[in-house]
């Protein structure tokens, strides 16, 4: 089951992915649209549960932030977390089973200038995750997050031309200073994310991890 905002984006998803795939539009950040999905989902098992709707909210000073540019950041990528938890916990408790992963971000362990909400949801995921790992874990369910590194795509895209303007120089000198700063000199792809998510899902003994994935831009 894949879930997002923007139904045809989750058809094109559904498609690529092949088989046994349903897309349903759901904003995670609502608790009736996650109740909604919950419900359409009752009696079927739900053994895993990927959180990884987000979204990067602005570029801008703290004081250049408007309280609705910051509610919303949270509402997406904390609310949206805590929700979907909620909505699906229950059933994994009552099986004795289940494994949920969060996406975080190194972004909430690392200074990041003009990204306050961003960086500050992402530590806020970080600890939800821990928390709830210790709340769960004695009833069989694993608790993890994944904080990739910058990920190559649109995204990223954006935020090298928005520091281009801003800094007078190109987006490929902005993405040629940024990479230099990882040990292999370069982001990580979406199919690495996809595959440290799998992975993670393979080592029955994680819990209450938050699991770095950022090429070497961060190192701990």
């Amino acid at each position: 089951m894949v879930t997002g905002r923007q139904r045809a984006k989750l058809d094109v998803v559904a498609e690529d992915i092949g088989g046994n795939v349903r897309a349903a539009a759901v904003d995670t950040s609502d608790e009736g649209s996650v109740a909604a999905l919950a419900e359409s989902l009752d009696g079927e098992e739900v053994s895993i549960l990927v959180n990884n709707a987000g979204i990067a909210g602005p570029v801008a000073s703290l004081t250049d932030v408007s309280v609705e540019e910051w509610d919303e950041v949270f509402a997406v990528n904390v609310r949206g977390v805590f929700l979907m938890c909620r909505a699906f916990l229950p059933p994994m408790v009552a099986r004795g089973a289940g494994d949920i992963i969060n996406i975080a971000s190194v972004s909430g362990k690392r200074p990041l200038a003009r990204r306050t909400p961003y960086t500050a949801s992402k530590m806020a995921v970080i600890g939800l995750t821990t928390t709830l790992a210790h709340e769960v874990g004695h009833l069989g369910i694993t608790v993890n997050s994944l904080s990739p590194g910058p990920v190559s795509g649109p995204r990223m895209e954006r935020n090298f031309a928005h520091e281009a303007a801003r800094t007078g120089t190109t987006a490929e000198a902005a993405e040629a200073e940024f990479v230099g700063r990882s040990a292999l000199k370069r982001m990580v792809t979406e199919a690495e994310v996809a595959a440290a998510v799998l992975a993670m899902l393979a080592m029955p003994g994680l819990t209450a991890a938050d699991i770095d994935l950022s090429a070497g831009m961060v190192a701990r």
